[in-house]
């Protein structure tokens, strides 16, 4: 019966502020508690923020928790480093840490589908928004443009490649329309997430530009949101379900054996959706 109640413990400090309305971690957290349950686990979110002096480690075990899922939480923080080395059962998401099990998407591909479906449309001047770059993730993805732009033989002026936030409408409304105000501006520009083609559409329609007729753009995610707006956008879909079904698949995996096969990292194929924002030139 005791294996049945075990409580598995999430640590989600996502920057935005949306906290369980976050139109894609949402997915991944929800589908994290429905595999846990159907494994017979409990699922506590264990509040991120930290009274002066406490720790990560401190705040699972009063929770008694077994484990913990750790999403989008600043790695470098002491607190954090507490937990890495208290010996509870961790699984990360989106993130490497000194051999800890870790789910995440193929970023590489992602990108490298985005760059390749812009240039197979006849696009050479193609600019970056990225995330923050403080992760895995985001270095992932800035190099494999990089990377992709060299093997399409692209070059990429000064300027192309700007640091963004995820999730930060406002400001990739103002990098937008930066981007299209250099002397030669792009003709496509990557955003970091969906959510920011709401702010790409506001730079747009300032500047008096047709989307996709005047200026492309891809976004990444796939959430359904972009899906249902006018044009629909082009974007990476991450798999969700499967990340979060997964992390806590490794995470149990990881309570029950102390084996090192169990703290192996898992990545998950993405699929490119044909949108309406890549215009043929």
């Amino acid at each position: 019966m005791a294996e049945q109640m075990r409580n598995l413990g999430i640590i989600y400090a996502d920057e935005s502020g949306r906290g369980l309305t976050h139109p894609f971690f949402v997915l991944i957290l929800n589908a994290f508690r429905e595999e846990a349950q159907e494994r017979g686990c409990n699922v506590t979110f264990i509040n991120p923020v930290l009274e002066e002096g406490g720790d990560y480690a401190q705040r699972c075990r009063q929770c008694n928790v077994v484990g913990v899922c750790m999403v989008c939480v600043d790695f470098d923080a002491p607190q954090f480093k507490a937990l890495a080395e208290s010996g509870i059962p961790c699984v990360t998401i989106d993130h490497l840490y000194k051999g800890m099990p870790a789910v995440l998407s193929d970023n590489e591909t992602g990108v490298q589908k985005l760059v390749e479906y812009a240039a197979s449309r006849g696009h050479r001047r193609i600019a970056f928004i990225h995330g923050q770059n403080n992760s895995i993730v985001t270095r992932t993805r800035i190099s494999q443009f990089r990377n992709t732009m060299g093997y399409q033989a692209l070059p990429i002026p000064e300027g192309y490649v700007r640091e963004g936030r995820y999730d930060d409408i406002a400001l990739t409304r103002r990098l937008v329309k930066e981007l299209l105000r250099l002397p030669e501006p792009p003709t496509c520009i990557l955003l970091p997430d969906d959510m920011a083609y709401l702010g790409a559409q506001e730079a747009a329609r300032e500047l008096g530009l047709r989307i996709p007729e005047d200026i492309s753009f891809a976004g990444y995610d796939g959430i359904p949101l972009t899906q249902a707006l006018t044009p629909r956008l082009t974007t990476i879909r991450q798999s969700s379900e499967v990340i979060g079904r997964k992390a806590a698949q490794r995470l149990i995996e990881v309570i029950d054996s102390s084996e090192k096969s169990s703290r192996r990292v898992s990545i998950y194929p993405v699929e490119l959706i044909e949108g309406e924002t890549i215009a043929e030139v």
